[in-house]
């Protein structure tokens, strides 16, 4: 299981897309000596440790060994700087608890990444009350490392979202149109889009902008009209980024989703939940 940390993002009231910096840092620390009061000068004989010390615990002159290395004591391990970018809402957005759905990781298996992870939705297990809103969006890349182990073409990330057809022991992906999730929620940046269209985007991550045309989706980019290539079976051609769609939910349940490119069972799984909650009645409260 790896560390993470819920960020509430800055709220701008001007009204305007701002430019953002978040630097993540962790370190190891221990409490062997006070750290807030050692400083570069209890280096070398004035450390208050060692490295690989021998402790006389017999208390007869033999001891044991320890395995200290002094350089990683309280060192920093990573140091991260990220730039994104934060919208203005629209009208229809204001008010409203928005929570972000997206994808962590990185190509590769848990020994190619460590210390970064493989491929998962964050956060996986989500709950979230009528009415909220939830913003499925990812970013990835086409120059990962070479020769690391994943599906499709080499180096590349793809990632895709659809309901899966079972619980969260299952593998299979549920037939779009067959799929409830869909009917249970509505876009905010793709007003137009009727659920169908939403469920084709996701799945199709943004190869297609909906089944049909409509305002916001030409027809040369729609599943239905398009003269394109069609859609590569493990997103090849589909980008590796993808805007998403801010969804507002309007149905309660619980809908359980998958990424069919790189969920592969028994190697890695990309896989989430989502409960949404009818909100509390006074009675009930």
């Amino acid at each position: 299981c790896s560390s993470r940390f819920n960020l509430n993002l800055p709220h701008f009231p001007s009204g305007e897309a701002k430019r953002c910096v978040i630097r993540t840092r962790y370190n190891i620390t221990t409490a062997d000596y006070d750290a807030s009061s050692t400083f570069a000068d209890a280096n070398g004989d004035p450390s208050p440790v060692k490295n690989d010390p021998t402790v006389d615990v017999f208390g007869d002159g033999e001891g044991l060994t320890l395995a200290i290395n002094t350089a990683q004591f309280g060192r920093t391990f990573q140091d991260r700087s990220h730039v994104f970018q934060v919208l203005p809402r629209t009208p229809e957005m204001a008010g409203k608890k928005l929570h972000n759905l997206n994808v962590r990781g990185q190509r590769g298996n848990i020994v190619q990444n460590y210390p970064s992870v493989e491929y998962d939705f964050v956060p996986d297990r989500l709950e979230v009350e009528q009415e909220d809103l939830v913003h499925v969006q990812w970013a990835g890349y086409n120059t990962n490392v070479p020769n690391r182990a994943g599906e499709g073409t080499d180096q590349t990330d793809r990632n895709n979202f659809v309901q899966m057809a079972g619980d969260m022991d299952t593998s299979y992906p549920e037939v779009l149109g067959a799929a409830d999730f869909w009917n249970s929620v509505e876009s905010l940046t793709d007003p137009e889009a009727a659920p169908l269209d939403i469920a084709v985007s996701l799945a199709s991550a943004g190869y297609y902008c909906g089944q049909t045309a409509h305002g916001t989706c030409p027809a040369g980019d729609s599943l239905e009209g398009n003269n394109r290539d069609a859609l590569q079976g493990q997103l090849n051609n589909a980008p590796a980024s993808y805007f998403g769609h801010v969804l507002k939910m309007k149905g309660a349940g619980t809908y359980n989703y998958m990424c069919t490119r790189n969920n592969n069972f028994t190697n890695r799984s990309q896989k989430g939940y989502l409960v949404v909650k009818a909100p509390e009645t006074d009675a009930e409260m």
